[in-house]
């Protein structure tokens, strides 16, 4: 047994302390709405973010950062992008030493357009990170139904060890060493599922799709290339497999704010209806800058950020995208 915790009360956080609980471990996962703190643990229920959801009897949950991580050998941060450097901030002092920290978050911070893992080991120098992703919807791993994931870091003893906690027999974990394309993977994907959206809401075909989740695998690959991943990461779970689960599948947060805004919404209407963050809308302006300072040429995620951030009519960014300089499509 490994004394875990789970920092982020949101779907994707309670699913992942649940499915630790039920694998045996002691766990306590921190919430910032007491709402969510009394409800798992008067009834072990999370309504607001995992509504028909039974959790584990075992699951204890607070709203103490520190009382949460204190002890822990294993902590999971699953927090929104835009507020993980803070919390690995106020819990770096009460962190255990040698704790395996797992980073369950995805996205590129704006500002920094740092990745996820490089946030947290700012913060926490001494820390052995693992970054979790893959197609993974919450709703989903809560339920049981099978999931595969990669688990990736420098580290192989950190990795194996994250493997065997989160591992069941309806949750597979891979080990992995890429961790630059496993983020920008799990990332990215974001950013084109907005873009099918997007599409679906103009009522545009298949054809479509699958030619933005194509193409868009290809700018993914293109950006992780030029900040040292492996392109045959994209090949895999935390690339293509998340790509085509994200932009198709119909519990995609991020698939449903571009199919709000391709209907005409406006993005901050669209937001504004939300309670759960669309990592992909913060992304989005990350992507860009960063596909900018490292000259990797990224059309649709310049496209989506027009039509989220400039204004740009949808009609014409399509138009714009189609009638782009012909290329061959492999690139040189």
């Amino acid at each position: 047994m490994t004394r875990c915790a789970v920092i982020g009360g949101g779907a994707w956080g309670t699913a992942l302390a649940d499915l630790l609980a039920r694998n045996g471990h002691a766990v306590t996962l921190w919430a910032y709405e007491a709402a969510v703190v009394d409800s798992v643990n008067s009834a072990h229920v999370n309504p607001t973010f995992l509504p028909g959801v039974s959790l584990h009897s075992s699951l204890a949950a607070t709203a103490s950062l520190d009382s949460a991580v204190n002890e822990a050998d294993l902590i999971t941060f699953v927090a929104p992008s835009h507020v993980l450097r803070e919390i690995c901030r106020r819990t770096s002092g009460s962190l255990r030493t040698g704790a395996v920290i797992v980073v369950a978050t995805k996205g590129i911070e704006r500002g920094t357009l740092a990745l996820m893992t490089d946030v947290v080991r700012a913060e926490i120098p001494a820390a052995r990170v693992v970054a979790l992703s893959g197609p993974s919807f919450a709703a989903e791993v809560a339920v049981h139904q099978p999931t595969a994931v990669v688990a990736a870091s420098e580290d192989d003893i950190a990795a194996a060890r994250v493997q065997r906690a989160f591992s069941s027999d309806a949750f597979r974990v891979y080990t992995h060493s890429d961790v630059i394309g496993v983020e920008v993977g799990g990332a990215l994907k974001n950013v084109i599922a907005v873009a099918t959206g997007i599409a679906e809401g103009l009522g545009l075909g298949y054809n479509p799709r699958a030619a933005l989740i194509t193409r868009g695998l290809a700018e993914m690959t293109r950006l992780g290339v030029a900040l040292g991943a492996s392109p045959l990461t994209f090949a895999g779970l935390a690339g293509m497999g998340d790509l085509v689960l994200t932009c198709t599948g119909a519990l995609s947060r991020n698939r449903a704010v571009g199919v709000e805004v391709g209907k005409g919404a406006t993005l901050a209407d669209v937001l504004a209806g939300r309670q759960t963050v669309a990592e992909g809308v913060v992304t989005t302006q990350s992507a860009n800058a960063l596909a900018v300072r490292e000259r990797v040429d990224m059309p649709i995620v310049a496209a989506v950020h027009g039509i989220l951030f400039e204004g740009r009519p949808v009609r014409a960014v399509i138009t714009d995208l189609m009638t782009r300089e012909l290329r061959p499509e492999q690139d040189a």
